[in-house]
């Protein structure tokens, strides 16, 4: 082109960018047209000009992006308007076309998408048209189809497979023919783009969809190919063909990738190939030369395959997976009707419908926790099943049902019926009430997808209302009454509902959905109904109900609290559920032979492991394994019934099948074992006794002992708790009988053989436990974990051994073998270095076995026979505790003669502590590796077995030294203490470590002499003193009075301490070291202890520790007490407390220490300080650690020094150290009661420091957590330490009180009130002889107490309060402060007396609630009885305040009244006629609970103190007196007044003033089935009962008389109509003559005038007479007054004429704010009432500043929610509509509804709406409708929109 061409063309490019910024797309091919018409340019010249100037448009759409500029998509339609137009001018030219697609239409839609899809739509749309239209299909073939599906696979990281793909999108086949067509800068440009930045994936999808939807549409354009016809001949068809081919390959690869390529192909690629195969069912397509089929179900197949694949996985694959099958059954559900298609599918060998996983896959869908799978499962099953709208609608059923009349079931209750008709508009009625019984498929799935819908879209009102009922009769229709299976062949019938198995797996899909939904409310109904079934009608329950939906969902629901909320109530560990459970299962089970009930126990069993159970899971669990274990008759493998008569032995089974048999016995013990364990976490022992009981009765129904491996049976019986198997056990006897195969109805020929089995594998176990392992001459080393197997494995075996030995001779060959083994132990260990070893844990687990059994004999003897109610049982127990007794002595026997070898045998092994260096110092592997978990031996492998046999060695002797010295005391034991004791004084003495090893090898001596000093110390009495005292030969006179203890204690600290400060060992080594010291340490500081307590008295100034020695102990305990370890807490705080008796023990005669000065203030802060940061750091609040702390820092020996509580007006050490234990308490129960347990002690004993504790005794006094520490309880049972500590707290005051509420929240309190009534006691000794400093400071510190309470339940802001919620926080505070108060009674005296009296009125004069009140009167009642002189003073005037509240009233009445009945016989008189006459009055009194109240307490006066009189001395007795006589018969004989006093009988008579103020008359009362602060039901209340009971009957029946006489007025009314209409004429005449202010002003004052008067003289026909004048006058005016009046009531009439009929009832609702809106709303409307449940609701001020003054003008009713449903029938005679405000399933939309004009609206609760017990009082229930997410409005929102839709209707009318 030359230049003047090019300036031409530049400025006409110019001027049509422009241009193109400018016009709309749609004028743009006009605009070119007038261009090129008028500059006479060719198209393909403007069209390469516009090709050049693209990348200035490319530049402004990214920077348009940039800047958010809406101009440049314009601008971008405008030029690719214009680029098609010119391209379509210049008609097929294929380098145009080229270089369109790549320099405009690929960089543009890369460009695009970015910024708008619609933009990128319309572009390719307008290529796509001119392709159309120039036929050019050939070149986007050949260009962009490889192109973007070299994008897409790519993307999947996948090699393409040349084979199978018709387009190769290689690198060199995409570019082809480029090359030709685009400059080298134009590819290097389009390369870079490419790579540089790739399409994204939807895009580069979008866009192949876009080529796949434009030429399906032009192949259609040209005229539509016949349907039948497979070949299609067009080329855009061809490429249409073969681009779904490889569109079909790329799909089922992306499915199988991530989550963006499985977006991709759902959405983009799959709706348009499955709308392809909605007009063709399969396509021939050439690939590669050869002629393929792709056919949908071809298709379908490889995607159902990745269905499959992708269900396995997470949520994401598994929405896909639903979506995939959903998009599928939407696109093609229109072709799957016909039978010709099906046909076809068959034919190809593949549908869907008939695989197993596809229908297994939508049942897990249905259940599934995502909302959307669910949602997807549903549609796909309706889809599949081709169950539309129109069929759930029952169409075709109408013909069908019977009349309207006859359709409701009869004998259905209102419930029921309301049903039905519910179920009937959902369409399930139909079906009920069909006249044909049988119902086919297609009918039932409609069934089943309401009840389905019931659950996720319906309320609970309708599940709770419907579907028991529609379960019921949709089981009825289709199972056959006499319950025979139905089978039904073929996979094909997968979709049917035909037999009993089909319904009930689909059944079990909606109980699955229902016991796992979201609402609990629903879930307890579906678990209730579930069980509700009775499926003792259905036979085979096992083949109706899977497996899997019994040990899936069912005990997955079982395990649901909510089932289970009366659960563990009064000692009951069961619930309905529990038991409709267990009858379930043993329906369930009953079909069951013995091997697959054994599994199928076994499988159930299991859950315990795969789930965590709760308390009532658990339970649940254990119940159901007994009821399926039952026994009833059940049928073997081989045929043979097993029942009652019939044995094991019967069972003939094949070798394999019994191995399998004997494997299926061994997996159930081991899992039944499982649940035992997991009981253990729930410490209440009567809980873990059920269970154990449950599991024991399974086992012995299914299996049984014999055959068993001793193993599985060992481990088995030590899962059992072992108080319930030792002696007295409760299951002790049942675990025999299994053991030992007693039981009646198991009992063989060979029962006794199957002892003798068990016994001789027990006998035998010692010989093979002892066996060879490794080769003779082999070493064998060990370490800690073999020695902890081997011990436990030996303690199974010795508690079973025990458990089934029934005589002494049973165990000869254990006694046996134990002699042979024992009495040359060393010759033992030349050939095993591991029977030694063992021979010891087998000695030791029968000396631990046969003490324990040895303790449970002796508690069980204690106990008393009297429990034995049979004499047979008495004489077998006794019998069975005399072998025990024989048993014992022979071990005892057997011991002491093998314990010189033990002794021999130990000191040889102990030579590894002082026999020299150990040579092999290599460490194992593991230990040096080691990185956690417990601490081990850091020696070698031999050096670990050596010091393990020397630690068991010393443990037996002193085990064997520490039992047999109860029995005999011979040389033998001798021999052995002295052993102990050298052994001790050698370990003492030793202090040189020079290496790790060494220092080990003395941290394992420690171990061992631990348990050597326990048994020198606890054999005290017989044999330490002596040893003690050789070791201590004075070796001159000096050395006499030296401590005894001091050289050796000292030396051995010493010495361990060395080893400490020595750093050879480990951190983790030191710590267990530390560990040893305070054990030792506490067995040396109790010896005094023991020695005093036997007597010993230290003569010639001996003493067992100096004061030094004791204080440097004491120094190094409270130092380290700060870091002590779990396991040292307790011995260390034993140490301190044993420190501080001997420290006491100083001042005394035969002192254990030499002249001690005590304990004194800074000792103690320092204990108290590192006490409490050793409480604070310890996570596990124990009982053991707690209660040894509170006894060793609050010590009795300390306590009684004022110096430790204060000093100088500041807290002392144990002061401080106690406000810091009961604030921390706050947040531990146990704590806190373990603290009032001691302190009250403390305080008993030591009065004069209770000053001291004035906020603490308040504390303790309103303390009370909900919180129950069952496992409490359980620790003092089981835990020794635990029982040994808290018994050595100070004794509780009441011991037997005090115990009852050991585990309650009211043990603190009763504590304390049992602490004052023993001070009261104390201080009542004051004025007598025998006065002491303690009984004054009793009697003070009472009545600070009391004047301290006193003060806080008057002043305290929040005891003071008069408004306060019954059994909120308040009212318990106030309970707790009185109920003190009144025990604190004896303490008001005369000084204090009127403090006391002032806040006992002023608290009276309050508003209370009666369970207050009460204390408050019985205070006050035993305030006047012993003050006699206030009667008169205070009592009688306040009878004359007539202006007292009737609350006040009414307790002065009840305090009046128990006086003069409580009064001693002298002044009771007097009482009588002083307090009598003022409460006569009140009989009268307008106040209805007053009045009944004081008939109640004034007959019971007079009943007692007015003796019966003569009729004859009647008439001469004074008035008064007859009055009074009078008065007691009407009380007497009155009805009203008898039931009045029948409800309260024996109130009055059982009520003491002076026990109702102790602790057991306060604490005592407990109501069991509401247990609220032990407070007893109040006289008033139950007369306000009483009253409300009767007013409520009176009200009852003035309705229904209102409504007899409403009925026969109706004649009457009819009669009289004339004359009212007469009259109502007058009376408009009247009005109409009277002003029209007087109509309205109510209150204006009537004023006759002159002239009236003078009309009414000259009316007057009596004459002039001035008195007939005055009367006609008074007449007039008469006449005149009540015309007005009537007026004004006619005007009233006409304004409540004016409201509206509609009544609002919001008795539901209880909110403030709610009920203030809508009073204001019903105002703004002028409704006709509003109904509240309590009208008082008005006069708050929050109401009323909501309302603004609405209450004064709208009638407010108040109707209880009782009364509710008795208003609504009423309104409903009355003929008002009742209507309810809900959303159900019959809900009609607000602005669909038409109002009756009487109409009556309930509102809902706020958050459960309404009740369904008065859903089915409603006429009609009308619902807002909803768009948003939130489906609730607020109900005084939706309150007021319902009220004015009402008044627009009313309005338009």
């Amino acid at each position: 082109m030359s230049e003047t061409e090019a300036n031409p063309m530049a400025s006409h490019v110019a001027s049509l960018w422009n241009s193109l910024r400018q016009v709309p797309p749609a004028a743009v091919p006009a605009m070119l047209d007038c261009i090129i018409s008028s500059v006479g340019l060719s198209s393909s010249s403007l069209f390469n000009s516009l090709i050049d100037a693209f990348p200035n448009l490319t530049k402004d759409i990214i920077q348009g992006n940039e800047n958010n500029s809406l101009e440049q998509p314009n601008y971008a339609r405008s030029f690719v308007a214009a680029a098609c137009h010119l391209l379509k001018k210049s008609g097929a030219n294929f380098d145009a076309m080229q270089s369109f697609i790549w320099k405009i239409l690929v960089p543009l839609m890369k460009l695009l998408h970015a910024h708008d899809c619609e933009i990128l739509d319309e572009t390719a749309d307008s290529f796509f048209e001119v392709v159309a239209e120039t036929n050019t299909w050939g070149i986007v073939e050949a260009t962009m189809v490889p192109f973007f599906l070299r994008l897409v696979g790519l993307s999947t990281g996948l090699i393409q497979s040349e084979e199978l793909a018709i387009y190769g999108w290689s690198s060199c086949s995409v570019f082809q023919g480029i090359d030709d067509h685009l400059t080298d800068a134009d590819m290097n440009k389009v390369s870079m783009m490419c790579q540089s930045g790739p399409f994204p994936l939807h895009i580069s999808c979008h866009i192949l969809t876009l080529i796949f939807n434009s030429v399906t549409q032009s192949q259609y354009t040209g005229g539509k190919a016949s349907d039948s016809s497979l070949t299609i001949g067009s080329y855009a068809e061809t490429i249409a063909e073969n681009l779904l081919w490889d569109l079909c390959n790329m799909t089922v690869r992306m499915l199988s990738q991530s989550i963006e390529h499985r977006s991709c192909a759902i959405k983009i690629f799959l709706p348009n190939i499955f709308k392809a195969f909605v007009s063709h069912r399969a396509f021939k397509i050439s690939v590669r030369g050869q002629t393929r089929m792709l056919s949908r179900t071809h298709l379908f197949k490889k995607i159902w395959a990745c269905c499959k694949t992708l269900f396995s996985l997470g949520l994401s694959e598994r929405r896909d997976s639903y979506s995939v099958l959903s998009l599928y059954f939407t696109t093609l559900s229109c072709t799957d009707g016909g039978e010709d298609d099906d046909a076809g599918d068959r034919e190809e060998g593949f549908d869907i419908r008939t695989e197993k996983e596809f229908w297994d896959e939508i049942k897990n869908g249905l259940v599934d926790k995502d909302g959307l799978v669910r949602k997807q499962s549903i549609h796909i099953l309706k889809t599949t099943l081709q169950l539309n709208e129109a069929s759930q609608c029952y169409s075709g059923v109408s013909e069908m049902t019977s009349s309207s009349k006859s359709s409701l079931p009869n004998g259905l209750t209102k419930k029921g019926r309301w049903a039905d008709m519910e179920a009937k508009s959902l369409g399930i009625g139909n079906i009920c009430d069909s006249l044909d019984p049988s119902l086919n498929s297609q009918q039932k799935w409609v069934a089943f997808f309401l009840l389905y819908e019931m659950l996720e879209e319906y309320g609970t009102h309708l599940v709770e209302a419907a579907w028991n009922h529609q379960i019921t009769l949709l089981l009825r229709s289709s199972f056959p009454l006499d319950g025979s299976m139905k089978s039904v062949s073929g996979v094909l019938n997968q979709n049917l509902m035909e037999a009993p198995t089909d319904i009930f797996n689909w059944l079990s899909v909606l109980w699955e959905r229902g016991l796992l939904h979201d609402n609990p409310h629903v879930r307890c109904l579906i678990m209730e109904s579930f069980l509700g079934i009775e499926w003792k009608n259905y036979r085979h329950c096992d083949k109706l109900v899977t497996e899997d939906f019994v040990l899936g969902p069912f005990i997955q629901g079982l395990n649901d609290p909510v089932h289970h909320k009366d659960f563990g109530n009064k000692g009951i560990y069961s619930s309905r559920t529990i038991e409709g459970a267990t009858k379930f299962m043993r329906q369930y089970a009953s079909d069951l032979n013995l091997r697959k009930r054994i599994v199928f126990l076994t499988n159930l069993a299991s859950a315990s492991k795969k789930q965590s159970f709760g308390r009532a899971g658990l339970m649940g669990l254990a119940e159901c394994i007994s009821s399926a274990a039952f026994r009833v008759p059940i049928h073997c493998e081989n045929g043979v019934e097993w029942s009652k008569d019939a044995s094991f032995n019967m069972v003939q089974v094949q070798s394999a099948s019994r191995i399998s048999f004997h494997n299926d016995k061994t997996d159930l013990l081991d899992v039944l074992r499982f649940v035992i364990e997991s009981s253990k976490k729930h410490f209440n022992p009567k809980y873990r006794l059920r269970v154990c009981e449950k599991v024991m009765d399974a086992v012995a129904s299914v299996t049984h002992a014999f055959g068993v491996s001793l193993e599985i049976l060992l481990h088995f019986i030590s899962a059992v708790p072992r108080e319930f198997t030792d002696s007295g056990g409760s299951l002790r006897v049942k675990v025999q009988e299994w053991l030992l195969a007693c039981n009646d109805e198991y009992c063989t020929p060979n029962c006794y053989c199957t002892e003798v089995h068990l016994l001789k594998s027990l006998c035998d176990f010692p010989r093979s436990f002892m066996g060879l392992p490794h080769s003779v001459g082999v070493s064998f080393n060990y370490d800690d974990e073999d020695l902890d197997a081997w011990v436990l494995e030996a303690k199974r075996w010795a508690r079973v051994v025990f458990l089934v030995t029934k005589e002494a001779n049973n165990i000869d060959p254990i006694l046996t073998f134990i002699r042979i083994y024992g009495v040359d132990i060393c010759k033992q260990n030349k050939y095993r270095e591991w029977v030694p070893l063992k021979f010891l844990i087998l000695v030791l687990s029968l000396i631990e076995e046969l003490q324990i059994m040895q303790e449970r004999v002796a508690d069980t003897g204690n106990e008393g026979r009297t429990k034995v109610e049979h004499g047979s049982l008495e004489i077998k127990e006794h019998s069975r505790s005399t072998e025990i007794f024989i048993i014992i002595d022979q071990f005892a026997k057997l011991f002491l003669a093998i314990l010189e070898g033990l002794v021999s045998f130990a000191s040889s092994s102990c030579s590894i502590f002082w026999g020299g260096k150990v040579e092999d110092t290599n460490l194992p592997s593991s230990i040096r590796g080691k990185l956690g978990g417990p601490s081990q031996r850091r020696l070698s492998s031999s050096a670990t077995t050596a010091v393990l046999e020397a630690i068991m060695s010393v443990k037996v002797v002193a085990y064997v030294a520490l039992w047999c010295v109860r029995f005999e005391n011979d040389g033998s034991l001798y021999s052995a203490f002295i052993f102990l004791w050298k052994f001790f004084s050698k370990i003492a003495s030793l202090s040189v470590f020079d290496s790790e090893t060494a220092a080990e090898i003395w941290l394992a001596a420690y171990e061992a002499l631990a348990h050597g000093l326990k048994a020198i110390v606890l054999a005290f009495p017989s044999l330490a003193l002596d040893l003690i005292m050789e070791n201590h030969k004075p070796s001159s006179v000096n050395a006499e009075g030296k401590p005894l203890l001091d050289s050796l204690v000292l030396s051995f600290l010493q010495s361990i301490n060395n080893l400490i400060a020595g750093e050879k060992l480990v951190r983790s080594r030191r710590a267990i070291l530390m560990n040893w010291k305070w054990i030792c340490l506490e067995y040396l500081l109790s010896i005094p202890y023991h020695a005093f307590e036997i007597g010993v008295r230290m003569d010639n100034g001996n003493c067992f520790f100096s004061d030094a020695t004791l204080r440097w102990l004491f120094g190094d305990l409270v130092d380290s007490l700060e870091n002590a370890g779990e396991a040292s807490v307790l011995p260390m705080l034993r140490s301190i407390r044993l420190v501080l008796e001997l420290f006491d023990s100083g001042n005394r005669t035969h002192s254990a220490v030499s002249s001690s000065n005590g304990t004194d203030v800074q000792m103690m802060w320092h204990l108290v300080r590192s006490s409490w940061i050793l409480h604070v750091s310890c996570n596990k609040r124990r009982v053991a650690p707690i209660a040894a702390l509170l006894s060793s820092v609050l010590h009795y020996s300390v306590f009684n020094k004022e110096c430790m509580h204060e000093t100088d007006s500041a807290p002392g050490p144990l002061k401080w150290f106690i406000e810091k234990i009961l604030e921390e308490g706050t947040k531990s129960p146990r704590t806190t009661r373990l603290a009032a347990l001691h302190l009250t002690g403390l305080w008993l004993l030591n009065p004069k420091t209770i000053k001291y504790y004035m906020k603490e005794l308040k504390l303790l006094t309103l303390y009370g957590s909900v919180a129950f520490d069952e496992d409490f309880e359980a620790e003092l049972a089981e835990n020794f330490d635990a029982r040994r500590e808290v018994s050595l707290l100070a004794k509780s005051s009441d011991f037997e009180l005090s115990e009852a509420f050991i585990n309650t929240e009211l043990y603190a309190r009763v504590s304390v009130a049992a602490l004052i009534y023993k001070l009261a006691d104390l201080a009542a000794m004051v004025r007598s002889e025998n006065e002491v400093e303690n009984c004054q400071a009793a009697l003070e510190s009472g009545k600070m107490f009391l004047l301290e309470l006193l003060d806080l339940a008057v002043n305290d802001k929040d005891l003071a309060k008069e408004l306060y919620k019954k059994y909120s926080g308040v009212h318990r505070r106030k309970i707790r402060v009185w109920q003190m108060i009144c025990i604190l009674s004896r303490f008001v005296d005369q000084d204090i007396l009127p403090e006391v009296t002032c806040s006992l009125h002023m608290s009276l004069c309050r508003n209370n609630l009666p369970a207050v009140r009460q204390y408050l009167e019985t205070f006050a009642i035993n305030i006047y009885l012993n003050f006699p002189s206030l009667v008169r003073e205070q009592l009688v005037p306040i009878f004359r305040d007539y202006d007292m509240r009737p609350q006040a009233l009414s307790s002065y009445v009840f305090i009046a009244a128990n006086v003069i009945l409580h009064a001693p016989a002298t002044v009771q008189s007097n009482y009588l006629a002083e307090l009598l006459p003022p409460i006569i009055p009140l009989l009268t009194s307008h106040h209805h609970s007053l009045r009944g109240f004081t008939q109640l307490l004034v007959y019971q006066v007079l009943r007692k103190l007015l003796p019966p009189l003569d009729s004859s001395a009647f008439e001469t007795m004074p008035l008064e007196k007859r009055c009074f006589e009078d008065l007691k018969t009407y009380l007497a004989k009155n009805s009203d007044c008898a039931r009045l006093r029948a409800s309260m009988e024996g109130y009055l008579d059982a009520f003491d003033p002076k026990d109702s103020v102790t602790p057991s008359g306060i604490f005592s009362n407990r109501v069991e089935d509401l247990e609220f602060e032990c407070v007893p039901t109040s006289l008033m209340e139950q007369v306000t009962t009483f009253l409300n009971d009767v007013r409520e009957d009176l009200r009852c029946t003035m309705s229904k008389d209102a409504e007899t006489i409403k009925n026969e007025s109706l004649r009457i009314n009819e009669d009289l109509k004339p004359v009212e209409i007469s009259r109502n004429v007058g009376k408009e005449k009247l009005q109409a003559l009277l002003p029209k202010d007087m109509q309205l002003d109510f209150q204006k004052k009537i004023t006759i005038s002159k002239d009236d008067r003078q009309e009414t003289d000259s009316g007057v026909l009596l004459g002039k007479d001035n008195t007939y004048n005055t009367l006609a006058e008074m007449e007039r005016e008469d006449q005149l007054l009540d015309e007005l009046l009537h007026s004004k009531s006619i005007e009233m009439e006409k304004m409540r004429g004016n409201r509206q009929h509609l009544i609002l009832v919001a008795s539901l609702i209880d909110r403030i704010p709610n009920l203030a809106g809508l009073a204001r709303t019903c105002e703004v409307f002028r409704a006709a009432g509003l109904v509240v449940a309590d009208a008082n609701i008005v006069h708050d001020k929050q109401f009323q500043l909501i309302s603004v003054t609405a209450e004064k003008w709208v009638p407010i009713m108040e109707v209880p929610v009782s009364n509710l449903k008795v208003f609504l029938h009423k309104k409903k005679r009355e003929g008002f509509s009742i209507l309810g405000l809900e959303q159900t399933a019959n809900s009609i939309c607000l602005d669909q509804y038409v109002f009756p004009k009487k109409t009556v609206l309930v509102l809902g609760r706020e958050k459960e709406g309404i009740p369904v017990e008065i859903i089915h009082i409603l006429d009609a229930c009308i619902e807002i409708p909803q768009l948003g997410v939130v489906r609730s409005l607020n109900v005084h929102v939706s309150g007021a929109i319902a009220l004015w839709e009402y008044t627009r209707q009313q309005r338009s009318l």
